[in-house]
């Protein structure tokens, strides 16, 4: 058989391959269809398209590749060689299609969905499992994909998507992109050696540590703005010997004698530190829930937000 190409048809091997998809993808399952049936007819009622609608997206299919997929007689076809290798990959992007298809589905589905949902590793070992316990009191069959992580690298997950909500601190609470609501206020406290000097101590200044070395979090994190900022409204900037990236290591680093450090309430107490509460300057730290502004909630996350924005006040364990 011979067709008359359009220019459109004739395609270099370095043509745009988003093009020829564009082109191709409406087109896949009629062919599918015909290919399964080997008749346009049977094909047509089974798909509940008019017949000539088939039969021109066939041409046109053809047209596009520039391959002859089917050999015809009548309403029958076969499929060419070339048409049965085109088949193979077809029905298997199909099948991807298909699955990713019921993923998406099984996500946003109100009883068994998922919340893609992220936080910050000092809310990781109590705040977040008790959370996430009594929300599932109600909604028992809701999924969590779980995300432990500083807060500029949550932001930047929460905007390429990869989460639905996240618990994060101030500054980051204040990213111009994101919704963010404050729920709880966490009081940060000086640990110090249990040898320290001021071991003996219940409250302190900050400004009393001023010459001690410090211990704390990489730059980025928001426990490390909190202490630079806190410090310097205490009048002094402080001497760094070791940063981290978790709260726990710093506090067996404070219990070894390498420094002090502030820190929020351990879920556990730990032997070798004292932990004194600071009277001056105000040493806390604002936990809050954010999301991407403007993006549409599925069921599921609509729901654990509600739960979240129900706990304001009463996020955080006492």
């Amino acid at each position: 058989m011979v067709h008359q190409y359009s220019s459109q048809a004739h395609r270099s091997p370095s043509g745009d391959t988003e093009d020829i998809v564009a082109l191709l993808a409406p087109r896949l399952a009629y062919f599918a269809g015909v290919a399964r049936t080997e008749h346009v007819t049977r094909a047509a009622q089974e798909m509940q398209v008019p017949q000539s609608t088939l039969s021109r997206a066939m041409v046109r299919l053809e047209q596009d590749l520039g391959v002859d997929l089917f050999a015809r007689r009548g309403r029958t076809v076969s499929l060419t060689p070339a048409g049965r290798t085109f088949l193979t990959s077809v029905e298997r992007a199909l099948a991807e299609i298909g699955k990713a298809a019921d993923e998406v589905r099984a996500d946003a589905d109100p009883t068994t969905g998922k919340v893609a949902f992220g936080f910050l590793h000092t809310l990781g070992s109590e705040t977040v499992p008790e959370l996430i316990r009594a929300f599932r009191a109600d909604h028992p069959r809701v999924r969590f994909s779980l995300v432990q992580n500083y807060g500029e690298a949550m932001l930047e997950r929460l905007r390429a998507g990869e989460l639905d909500l996240c618990l994060l601190t101030a500054p980051t609470l204040d990213a111009p992109d994101v919704v963010a609501h404050r729920l709880d206020v966490q009081k940060l406290r000086l640990v110090v050696p249990a040898d320290h000097r001021l071991a003996s101590r219940k409250r302190i200044r900050l400004a009393e540590a001023a010459e001690e070395t410090f211990v704390t979090l990489e730059p980025g994190y928001g426990l490390r703005s909190i202490t630079d900022a806190v410090c310097a409204e205490a009048g002094f900037r402080p001497k760094i010997a070791f940063e981290g990236e978790e709260a726990e290591t710093l506090r067996g680093l404070v219990a070894a004698g390498l420094g002090v450090a502030l820190l929020p309430p351990p879920a556990v107490p730990r032997p070798g530190v004292a932990e004194l509460t600071v009277t001056a300057p105000k040493a806390v730290r604002e936990i809050g829930v954010a999301w991407l502004d403007g993006r549409p909630d599925t069921p599921p996350v609509a729901a654990f937000k509600r739960f979240l924005l129900s706990r304001r006040g009463n996020l955080l364990p006492e």
